[in-house]
């Protein structure tokens, strides 16, 4: 009997050890975007001298991809007879065009797909499988799977501007390789700007001459308070047979160009070239700094004459169904003071300039309609009336978007809360320069384009996004990669996979073996997975008061935290963070992630404020923009004051054309006193300090006293403070603390977003 249970154990446990073995042989697939079904299995497709290739017409453009590819990591020979296969199959029964079935097994592979596009994806996919070391090896390994695949959204988009600053052919090339890689399929190239046309038009070649340089180029940041200039002749454009070249590079990548072309706004530069495009008739130098400027297309025969002549070249170059023609932040001010606008406003019966803006955009697209394309142009497009066949890309938010599709017009979601690339990606202070904003790689991945709210019907109209890569701050393709990677990563499975497959610890554990795929391809990405986040939360129970606790988490969960809270560095040594850490006092949190003893993240630090309004009750009459809701209304009395120069941090609360009144609720009357806070005045971004708030202080016996201030210029760049403070030999007891903050009211002409209601963003409301 004992023998017999001891057989059985014995048997029981090589059943499991075989089971263990049997699922450890079990390949990991790490593909990104994730695929809509696959199952990992055990073995090797291996290839070493010789291989045997097949291929259906229609698919085998995409065979002679995947050829070349494999000649490019070891040579190899086709052979008819040899035992290893490569099989692209030619199926009409797959049902999405972009669509493809992959089945790898350890003598064959099988690619099945209705278009050339469909298996080129699933060759996208094969490269992603086969091991970065097998160059060095000599010898590829395809791990065993099954793939059935096919993306979400139709529209899958990287944008961009070389206006801003020009980049080589090459490098375009290299964007393209990346956005393929990653299954994107439209490229929007922005091509026109104020400060430099990039795009030859040989029936006018001042646009090359003149358009294409600008004199010099603003350093540093837009705000700074004292701009500054490099004196350096800037510029560039691409040439016609450059153009022809990317884009027949791109199609054989299934990247569609879309080229844009800016109207009425944002021709600064093309006006400089041709004063006569103007409304004034004045010469004009290119722009050399960024922002919005006056200076915009005059709505004459003339100028009309010149955008089609313009148009024309274009369509020459691209055979996309779409071009570009922009419609956004074109300031009026020219319009209304033109005689001849105001009666060709009468004239057509037009209500106003942005009436006068409609017909400009309505009469472009019916030249461009009737040449065989359609037009895309930024929500803006929408005041004054939409042109009838117009797609709207959605970027100030989600209304304009979701107001197009309401209407019946194709639209890509692409607002700045979470595709707008040129924004911060990283809280720590040593980032390189940026426009502002806060856009981290997770907001990214969990961005969904459709809005709610929309029926089934309406939300078919969205037909999918893009990221966009402004590049005011980015004067070199290095910084672009760095900016764009790896949140490009991010938002390409958001549009290929579906919203019930994403998992963002999965994401992140498969992008840290990607990481080497970047590196083999020398792109400067940014690496913050080692990087440490950390938030305040505060419990409340009806029995106490509430308590705070300090948060830290890092996306690589494997890896150790230690901290210190001394303001000193952390070390081997250092504590262990194993649960949220209590806030009893003032405190600076040092902590960084640590492998064993060796650490590698940078060193997180945050200064933790202990006043007398942490833990407090905080209410605010209206909700914060969905955008930019920081921490939460609780956010302003964390204790943590927010960046600098990054609004759209965790602690900046951000608010659209409106009057805000906060009110601060202690628990127990506190004596008091100082309350200060502050705003960001950060211009270019549409972002207004309040020209005056007013405070209201309860005091515990019912007495009240209330004060008016005008903000003032803070000791950082975009910052204005206010303070309130009591003399010294005078004591108060206060229950509670209302702020009443007026928003800065319509952004005046010559400004960027000028006729729009300005932002206000507030900062931590500390109370001593």
């Amino acid at each position: 009997m004992n023998f017999t249970k001891s057989f059985i154990s014995l048997l029981f446990m090589c059943l499991a050890f075989n089971c263990n073995q049997q699922k450890e042989s079990i390949n990991k697939v790490m593909i990104i975007p994730m695929p809509s079904e696959q199952e990992a299995k055990s073995g090797y497709f291996v290839l070493e001298n010789s291989y045997h290739l097949s291929a259906n017409e229609g698919v085998d453009e995409a065979a002679i991809f995947f050829s070349d590819y494999l000649e490019s990591i070891i040579p190899l020979k086709l052979d008819p007879n040899y035992q290893n296969k490569v099989e692209f199959i030619k199926n009409g029964n797959i049902k999405n065009d972009e669509g493809y079935h992959l089945s790898v097994s350890e003598n064959k592979i099988t690619v099945e797909a209705k278009t050339e596009k469909g298996a080129f994806y699933a060759v996208q996919t094969l490269i992603q499988l086969i091991s970065s070391d097998a160059k060095s090896e000599g010898v590829i390994k395809i791990p065993c799977v099954e793939i059935k695949d096919q993306p979400q959204f139709k529209y899958r988009g990287m944008h961009l501007d070389v206006g801003r600053h020009f980049y080589s052919v090459d490098f375009i090339k290299k964007y393209i390789d990346a956005m393929a890689m990653l299954k994107f399929n439209t490229f929007h190239w922005h091509l026109t700007e104020d400060q430099g046309w990039r795009i030859e038009i040989k029936k006018y070649p001042k646009l090359q001459d003149i358009a294409a340089y600008r004199n010099e180029t603003l350093v540093g940041h837009y705000n700074d308070q004292s701009q500054q200039f490099d004196s350096q002749k800037y510029g560039g454009y691409y040439t016609q047979e450059e153009i022809k070249d990317v884009v027949a590079y791109a199609q054989k990548r299934h990247i569609t160009i879309i080229p844009e072309i800016e109207m009425s706004g944002h021709s600064q530069a093309a006006i400089a070239a041709y004063p006569e495009l103007g409304c004034t008739g004045q010469q004009v130098e290119v722009a050399t700094k960024w922002g919005v400027f006056e200076e915009i297309y005059c709505p004459t025969e003339e100028t009309f004459a010149f955008l089609e002549n313009v148009l024309d070249e274009v369509i020459e170059l691209f055979p996309s169904k779409y071009i570009h023609i922009g419609g956004d932040e074109a300031p009026k001010k020219r319009w209304k003071d033109s005689k001849f606008c105001q009666e060709l406003i009468k004239e057509k019966g037009l209500k106003d300039e942005n009436g006068l803006q409609s017909y400009f955009i309505k009469r472009i697209e019916t030249y461009l309609n009737s040449k065989g394309r359609q037009i895309i142009g930024w929500d803006e497009i929408l005041e004054g009336g939409l042109a009838p066949n117009a797609t709207v890309m959605s970027w100030r938010g989600i209304e304009g978007g979701v107001e197009a599709a309401k209407a019946g017009h194709e639209v890509i979601m692409t607002p700045t809360s979470h595709c707008y690339f040129d924004y911060y990606q990283s809280e720590n202070e040593d980032e390189p320069l940026a426009i502002g904003g806060f856009i981290p790689l997770e907001k990214v991945y969990h961005f969904n384009p459709i809005p709610e709210g929309l029926s089934k019907e309406e939300a078919n109209y969205i037909i999918g996004s893009q990221g966009n890569i402004w590049t005011e701050y980015m004067p070199t393709s290095q910084q672009v990669e760095y900016m764009a990677f790896p949140r490009i990563i991010a938002l390409s499975e958001t549009l290929w996979s579906s919203q019930q497959q994403k998992n963002y610890d999965d994401f992140v554990n498969r992008l840290k073996y990607f990481h080497q795929r970047l590196e083999d391809l020398n792109i400067n990405y940014a690496n913050h997975l080692y990087e440490i986040e950390g938030d305040v939360i505060s419990y409340t129970s009806k029995s106490e008061s509430s308590k705070i606790y300090y948060q830290l988490k890092t996306l690589i969960k494997e890896k150790t935290i230690r901290y210190t809270l001394d303001g000193s560095l952390p070390n081997s040594n250092s504590t262990i963070y194993e649960s949220k850490i209590p806030i009893t006092e003032s405190c600076v949190i040092n902590a960084s992630v640590f492998d064993d003893d060796k650490q590698i993240g940078k060193v997180f630090s945050k200064h933790i404020n202990f006043h007398k309004a942490v833990g407090s009750k905080i209410t605010i009459n209206k909700e914060p923009h969905k955008a930019y809701q920081g921490s939460g209304n609780w956010g302003l009395i964390n204790g943590i004051s927010g960046s600098n120069s990054r609004y759209g941090d965790k602690e900046w609360l951000g608010f659209w054309g409106e009057d805000i009144e906060i009110e601060i609720d202690f628990n127990e009357p506190k004596e008091i006193k100082s309350i200060k806070t502050r705003f960001h005045n950060g211009n270019g971004q549409w972002i207004y300090a309040p020209k005056h708030i007013a405070i209201r202080i309860i005091l515990e016996n019912g007495g009240v006293i209330a004060n008016k201030f005008i903000p003032e210029e803070g000791n950082v760049n975009n910052i204005k403070n206010i303070f309130w403070e009591l003399s010294e030999d005078k004591i108060v007891k206060v229950k509670k603390i209302i702020l009443m903050i007026p928003n800065y009211g319509t952004i005046p002409e010559g400004k960027q977003g000028a006729g729009h209601k300005a932002w206000t963003f507030i900062d931590e409301i500390i109370v001593e």
